[in-house]
């Protein structure tokens, strides 16, 4: 299967994004993900599949695919052309529209219509004329909009808008033509209708960009000017602009102080102070020097470096973290699922209820007037569109905010989740502490210390354990044991086989006595973190220190003040981890655990009641890919991050509570904008049917719907949250 990532123009409420929804699942595409608001478009085809016909399909639907992303080739047309051509926006539509608009209602300013510079718009062949120009724009997108949806089978809430207006338009040419325009002439309802809706759009489309604002922030970062290093035919070093588009992997590149990082690269030469909130929400410059990364869009407060790029395009971090907030926009949480069927039918529940309208009105008041105004008032005070809102725009700010602030989520469903868990499981090294360790001590039992250090750095070698690095760290030299295999058992340790076919460990206490068939008679001290064994004999052991992460105990307090139970689950020694729980005060301790064991657990716990856990070994992703929520720290092996669901930037567990906040807080703002889609349309539409509300009123009202949505969406950016 190959990602494909396009961007649509068109969509204008939730009903469109289920339109191409349903298209591409026919198609048979997979992981579909929509989003209205943004445009954004994603799925999984197959490789060989040609996507041109998915093109046509999703353009005879109504719509327009403007740019497209199909693997690690990404193809974006320029369409400002489209964007600078007039009645292209609805902000230009409602420009052209309003001088025609407000002249038609000048007559009900009092006294106004009655002054001879404006007796003439009382003409209804004036009004006529005023009104067309106004139809026919109007009805150039409304019109062409509903057409499609019905043909699609899938009427959008143009439907409504285009037949309330044709109502009022043909209603009043009818009264013009048949000589009885002072009972007919309505032609200043069909222009506000029109206008205002208009209107509407374009305050709907602004404040939904708004919701867009952080991910916005970081597209921005992502293209610009990069001194790039070149030599001359005499070797010596040229120094030229290019944008970092143009660079490529292995280029060489300089950045001085103030500058943004151009693209992600390793230092070769200089030392820099590098500010990387745009990535971490921290915004306290890191120390970087020789072979240090540098992330794209971080900026270079102090010093200047030479450094060579590592990655380019889809495969930057910044890239990374911009498609993962895109696809997790495109999902939809539980909280949708609603909305989205109500959506689906919707407008035929609406022009249903406005024909009873009609029909009911006509029958008592016996007046076809009043009767015919009071069913337009229902179509077009009717807002499918704050149905289909109320989710995106909640979740999009709350990725939003998570990724300025350096949490990662990579779906909608598990920011939801979040307002459900009760209980955070922990592990321990790398994770609650900081993975620098030192070698606060060492014994070698047999033979000499040059000896027992190089067999200790030729099994440890080959471990990305945190611990095993510390020991290469330190203990590193060129004379090292050519194994003839060598292997790293998850929660063991390393066990290799040397030429002479003799056995050895390096690991915990636990894992020394399940390799071994008489391990008791090798020592009872268990209070040491490795242990080497050569053919049953223990050469020695070595003891490491390391730190707790200073934000820890704060975190664990936080959990603990929303009756959020903590658990610690741990390979380590039950002693060290009942030492650490104690500090920090851990409501349970669960050690000396293996890969398998804590898998069962975490299963155990996740079927007793939502759970998280926190963890950052390839030890611990089975179990984070079992949890309610698997929460990684990107610092984490690739096999952790890739298992977990979130993941927090940049020694980021101090974000724990900010993840857990903006989850129940984006969870509420979503109830709260369900709450006002429905109660809104409940309300709107009785009050219609009875008389109560005009035309014109409606369009406005329905207009600002939206808006209010997108408003109380943005509070998240601001919000206190935990």
């Amino acid at each position: 299967m190959e990602k494909v990532q396009w961007k649509v123009d068109g969509m204008d409420c939730n009903t469109c994004a289920l339109n191409i929804h349903k298209y591409l699942e026919k198609q048979g595409m997979k992981n579909i993900k929509v989003n209205y608001a943004t445009g954004d478009v994603l799925f999984d085809a197959e490789a060989e599949l040609t996507t041109d016909k998915l093109k046509k399909g999703i353009t005879d639907l109504g719509y327009t695919v403007v740019g497209t992303k199909t693997g690690d080739h990404a193809h974006d047309h320029d369409h400002d052309d489209v964007q600078t051509r007039f009645f292209s926006t609805h902000l230009q539509r409602f420009w052209f529209c309003f001088p025609f608009t407000l002249l038609l209602m000048t007559h009900m300013i009092p006294g106004l219509h009655h002054s001879k510079y404006f007796s003439w718009i009382m003409n209804h062949w004036v009004q006529m004329g005023l009104t067309i120009p106004v139809y026919i724009v109007g009805m150039s997108f409304f019109g062409k909009s509903a057409w499609k949806s019905i043909r699609n089978g899938m009427p959008n809430m143009n439907v409504l808008i285009a037949i309330g207006a044709t109502a009022a338009f043909v209603y009043s040419l009818y009264g013009s033509f048949t000589g009885q325009a002072e009972q007919y002439m309505f032609y200043e309802t069909a222009a506000t209708i029109i206008t205002l809706v208009f209107l509407g759009n374009y305050m709907e489309e602004t404040s939904i960009a708004s919701t867009q604002r952080e991910l916005n922030k970081l597209a921005k970062s992502q293209k610009v000017m990069a001194n790039m290093i070149a030599f001359d035919d005499e070797h010596k070093e040229q120094i030229f602009p290019v944008e970092n588009t143009m660079l490529r992997v292995g280029d060489l590149i300089l950045i001085k102080s103030g500058e943004q990082v151009p693209i992600d690269c390793k230092i070769l030469w200089g030392e820099v102070h590098v500010n990387e909130a745009i990535i971490t929400g921290e915004s306290i410059p890191l120390h970087k020097q020789g072979k240090d990364k540098l992330i794209g869009g971080s900026v270079i407060t102090d010093g200047t470096v030479k450094a060579q790029v590592t990655a380019i395009g889809d495969d930057t971090v910044l890239s990374g973290i911009i498609n993962m907030v895109k696809q997790a926009q495109g999902e939809k949480p539980p909280a949708q699922l609603l909305a989205d069927r109500i959506s689906a039918v919707f407008i035929p529940l609406v022009l249903v209820i406005a024909a009873v309208t009609f029909i009911a009105s006509w029958i008592v008041l016996n007046e076809f007037t009043p009767a015919l105004m009071r069913s337009i008032a229902v179509l077009v005070i009717a807002c499918p569109c704050a149905m289909g809102l109320a989710t995106p725009a909640a979740i999009a700010v709350g990725l939003g905010r998570a990724a300025k602030t350096g949490i990662l989520f990579r779906n909608a469903t598990s920011l939801e989740t979040f307002k459900d868990i009760k209980q955070v499981v922990f592990d321990k090294t790398g994770t609650l502490t900081t993975g620098n360790f030192i070698v606060s001590g060492f014994k070698f039992l047999v033979g000499e210390e040059a000896e027992f250090k190089k067999i200790v750095f030729s099994l440890e070698k080959y471990s990305n354990h945190p611990i095993a690095k510390t020991i290469n760290e330190e203990w590193k030299t060129k004379d090292v044991i050519h194994w003839k295999k060598i292997e790293e058992v998850k929660g063991l340790g390393m066990v290799a086989e040397d030429k002479e076919g003799n056995k050895f460990i390096a690991g915990s206490f636990k894992a020394t006595v399940a390799c071994l068939t008489d391990s008791q008679e090798l020592t009872n001290d268990d209070h040491h973190n490795v242990y080497v064994i050569k053919k049953n004999e223990l050469l020695g052991w070595i003891d490491v220190k390391d730190e707790i992460r200073p934000e820890a105990k704060k975190v664990i307090d936080y959990l603990h003040s929303k009756n959020i139970k903590t658990i610690l689950l741990s390979g380590d020694r039950k002693s060290k981890c009942e030492e650490m729980a104690s500090l920090l005060g851990i409501d349970t301790v669960i050690a000396e655990q293996t890969p398998q064991q804590k898998l069962d657990k975490i299963a155990e716990f996740s079927a007793a009641m939502p759970t998280a856990m926190v963890g950052d070994g390839i030890n611990d992703a089975p179990a984070l890919a079992k949890a309610t929520i698997g929460i990684s720290l990107n610092e984490a092996s690739q096999i952790a991050v890739q298992s977990a669901q979130v993941i927090l930037m940049n020694h980021g567990l101090k974000n724990l509570p900010t993840a857990l906040g903006l989850g129940k807080h984006t969870y509420l703002t979503i109830k709260q904008n369900l709450f006002w889609a429905f109660a809104y349309n409940i309300v709107a539409i009785p009050v219609a049917a009875f008389g109560l509300l005009t035309p014109t009123f409606g369009a406005l009202v329905m207009g600002l719907s939206d808006v209010v949505l997108a408003i109380n969406s943005v509070r998240l950016f601001v919000k206190k949250v935990i």
